[in-house]
């Protein structure tokens, strides 16, 4: 189960499954990514990072507040090929991250100061494993009326695990099939479908994804992972 703990304490190498060799960042990539970012940081206000997928739900940071919020511009997408964590090499699934335009609603999370590099830390080795995301400042607009800059994850489209087709007749029967070791790629479908409601937010592309996948499932509905 992907837990602070879990984070803190895995061998990327290992941890999430079979990764190649070519694709797996190592420590030193990483470090050398979050100081790139840290360097373009627009202000020196505090740090907030969106959650749109699993951070939503499981953040596995410590955080000083969290808020819901809106980022216009840009889309949930399931673009990148999964093939470690909740699918495989041979069985590829497929994961969540955001392409351009529309609007994404989500989670924003206020990390403190004091440990900020400790938990960005954490959080590289949870995102940025392959370096499949451009990690960006992006404009926030929170529920409470504040604007904010955040950190925001979005799919690097040079990526080689990028996927340009989404269409629900494809990808659908991926995530059906697809498991890992952190559990099966429609468990994560469904965590994300199960918090978007619970947080009364909507996002229609989802909803004929999430029925498809149900339907090659049998109607079965998968326990939320954490």
């Amino acid at each position: 189960m992907l837990t602070r703990d879990f984070l803190m304490k895995a061998d990327c190498k290992t941890a999430f499954g079979s990764i190649e060799e070519s694709l797996l960042w190592s420590s030193e990539q990483r470090a050398a990514s979050l100081a790139a970012t840290l360097a373009c940081r627009p202000d020196d206000g505090p740090i907030w990072i969106f959650g749109y997928g699993s951070l939503m739900w499981n953040p596995a940071l410590d955080f000083t507040e969290s808020c819901t919020g809106t980022l216009v511009g840009w889309h949930r997408a399931f673009c990148l090929r999964l093939t470690a964590g909740r699918g495989t090499a041979c069985q590829p699934g497929r994961m969540l991250a955001l392409k351009e335009g529309g609007r994404t609603t989500g989670v924003a999370y206020r990390l403190p100061e004091a440990t900020l590099e400790d938990e960005l830390t954490l959080l590289w080795k949870r995102e940025m494993i392959t370096g499949c995301y451009l990690p960006s400042w992006c404009k926030l607009e929170l529920d409470d009326g504040r604007t904010v800059n955040a950190l925001v994850f979005i799919m690097d489209p040079r990526h080689p695990l990028y996927e340009s087709d989404t269409s629900v007749q494809v990808i659908a029967p991926l995530i059906a099939s697809a498991s890992g070791p952190l559990g099966t790629n429609a468990q994560y479908l469904f965590s994300l479908d199960q918090e978007l409601r619970k947080l009364g937010m909507c996002d229609n592309s989802l909803d004929e994804l999430v029925e498809r996948v149900r339907n090659l499932l049998g109607g079965e509905t998968l326990p939320q992972f954490v």
